[in-house]
């Protein structure tokens, strides 16, 4: 038994039966509405018509090829040309849901050849939402009322191809179609009217065969244990790579899930890579636009059994900080989170990929300020999850820092909120002579320079911002040792006499700041001098980012710079970069608050006061 064949519709008769079943299993489900007749727009869409002329040609003579053979080359270049393909029909409803069908016959003369092909392939039906779209063209032939003998022909032939198509399935009941065409998630008014036409009553029913299927491809990839002892049923290389090849266009369906899973987590002792290269950029593809859902176990598989597919990771990653808010670090954690690659790199092969990544992002825009935000939040991120997973470290920290000492990155991984606050100058005092140490000795240049000591404390750059607010607050003098630390923080070249310039600078606005700290009466201009920012001043500081940073400490924490810190702030933000720059550091201090839990709640109104007011106007 065969699909009706109309030479008038430019129809071919239909593929076998198990051709129909094997398309049936992979239509999981279709949606979308089915619009009139719009004769008002038929000039319109005469001229889309011919542009998709060409693209319709094209596709004409790809369905031919893919279906007259079904060899590994057919079904890779069937898998190649699926989002095109999809596209293709998206476009094809577009133009057919304005036309009557009449118009439709006389602009595509061959439709009907083209959806029975398209019919007849289960990749094409499997892919994505290819199937939606081509029942929603099926929809647009449809006509309640033909007027000719053509029309009459074009709705019988949906009618009874569809009517043959459930008798080919003589093991399931006749209402399955209905089931499909009812198990949309979207407007279901104009599918509702396809399924009355055809004469079927809602059902709710599903067949189990794909569901069964796939539980037995994937119990024969998963260990199985037999008496107590640990046994494998391996399947063959050649065999692993055919399945993960026809898996490719299925990924997005809820029912191969599991497969795919268990395709990404199965391990042989093959020393080559058995899946299918574009099974991967499927998988990947599909978790980066949300498609899918996949446990973190079968996401680091994937990541480390196909390097490529993790760099594309991050870069969508660094499209979305692109993008978002600038200077938002809630929102760049949402990112980072959402991601998976924080708790993901608790493998080190993907730390060091991911931290390479961001290495090279940081070189080539010149130590951005976003760029060294997002580090930190993603170090925060990458902490978390690390402590959530293991109370002990799986794997050294050597591994995941290996030109840094261990013993440096053990107290950087100190959490200032388990240490009181006036404590914090102990493990600022010893990060800072353990840097200055390796900084200094010429023994250490040979690996890769103060750089590498600079881009680790990046990574935890809040203890930097812990040792300004010490040193502004703190009655001592300020410490040799923590002045170092926040000069070297802004600037990793090896420059000892800048270094020296700006540690001399920031102790002499620290003096100035900290005589003021506790005046009872301030001014702007006041602070602004003490800043050493005040106008005709020859002198150009050796780091004025350290010196707006140490004045907008003192702004937060000073007794009376609340009253004056809108108008000190108008006299720093004289360009949009330090405007920008300011509304960094304001989100920064908050973010960083809220994660050390300080209670501040006078410091932190302000804060997010200035913020708000300065995000308004920029």
């Amino acid at each position: 038994m065969v699909i009706p064949y109309s030479e008038e519709l430019g129809i071919f008769p239909s593929a076998q039966k198990t051709d129909w079943l094997c398309a049936y299993c992979f239509l999981p489900c279709l949606a979308g509405p089915w619009e009139g007749t719009s004769p008002s727009a038929f000039a319109e869409m005469a001229q889309d018509a011919v542009g998709l002329s060409s693209d319709y040609q094209f596709w004409i003579w790809k369905l031919s090829v893919w279906g007259q053979a079904s060899t590994s080359e057919t079904q890779q270049d069937t898998c190649r040309h699926l989002p095109q393909f999809q596209e293709f029909l998206r476009q094809m409803y577009e133009a057919l849901k304005e036309m009557d069908s009449s118009t439709v016959i006389e602009r595509f003369p061959t439709i009907g050849q083209l959806l029975a092909k398209t019919c007849q392939n289960p990749f094409i039906l499997a892919y994505d939402e290819s199937q939606k779209f081509l029942i929603w063209c099926l929809c647009c032939l449809i006509n309640k009322e033909p007027q000719n003998s053509g029309e009459s022909k074009l709705n019988s032939w949906i009618r009874d191809s569809c009517y043959i198509y459930i008798n080919l399935l003589d093991t399931f009941p006749k209402e399955l179609l209905s089931h499909i065409l009812s198990s949309f998630r979207f407007d279901m008014k104009e599918v509702g009217r396809f399924t009355q036409y055809l004469g079927y009553a809602p059902a709710d029913y599903y067949p189990g065969l794909l569901k069964n299927m796939v539980l037995s491809l994937v119990s024969e990839l998963r260990e199985n244990h037999l008496n107590g002892f640990n046994t494998q049923r391996r399947m063959a290389p050649e065999r692993i790579r055919s399945l993960s090849r026809v898996c490719a266009p299925l990924i997005t369906l809820p029912d191969f899930k599991p497969l795919v899973e268990a395709l990404l987590t199965y391990h042989g002792r093959e020393p080559q890579e058995m899946l299918w290269p574009e099974f991967f950029d499927a998988v990947n593809d599909a978790f980066l636009l949300k498609k899918i859902s996949l446990p973190k176990s079968a996401i680091v598989c994937l990541w480390l059994r196909h390097l490529p597919s993790l760099e594309k990771a991050v870069l969508h990653l660094f499209e979305k900080l692109i993008s978002s808010e600038r200077n938002s670090l809630r929102r760049i954690e949402c990112f980072m989170k959402d991601s998976l690659l924080p708790e993901a790199a608790c493998h080190p092969a993907i730390f060091r990929m991911v931290d390479e990544m961001f290495r090279y992002a940081l070189l080539e825009t010149d130590g951005a300020p976003e760029v060294l935000a997002a580090i930190q939040v993603f170090t925060w991120c990458f902490v978390e999850a690390l402590e959530k997973e293991d109370t002990q470290l799986k794997f050294a920290l050597k591994t995941y820092f290996p030109y840094t000492s261990p013993s440096l990155v053990m107290v950087l991984l100190q959490h200032p909120k388990g240490i009181p606050q006036g404590l914090w100058h102990q493990p600022l005092t010893h990060i800072s002579e353990m840097l200055r140490e390796i900084v200094e000795d010429q023994a250490h240049w040979s690996c890769r320079g103060p750089f590498e000591s600079w881009f680790v404390l990046v990574h935890f750059g809040g203890w930097a911002d812990v040792a300004a607010e010490h040193l502004l607050m703190s009655a001592a003098e300020p410490p040799e040792a923590l002045l170092w630390l926040l000069a070297f923080s802004y600037s990793p070249r090896d420059r000892s006499q800048w270094r020296a310039q700006a540690m001399a600078e920031g102790k002499a606005v620290l003096g100035c700041l900290r005589k003021l700290f506790r005046s009872p009466t301030l001014s702007a201009r006041d602070v602004h001098a003490a800043a050493g920012e005040q106008s005709g001043d020859p002198r150009p500081p050796a780091c004025p980012w350290l010196i707006r940073r140490l004045t907008l400490n003192f702004l937060l924490w000073a007794p009376g710079g609340h009253a004056i810190a809108r108008e000190v702030i108008s006299l720093m933000a004289q360009t949009d970069e330090i405007t920008h720059e300011i509304i960094g550091f304001l989100d920064q201090t908050l973010y960083r608050w809220d994660r050390l839990c300080m209670e501040a709640p006078t410091s932190r109104k302000l804060a997010r006061e200035l913020l708000t007011e300065l995000r308004a106007h920029v």
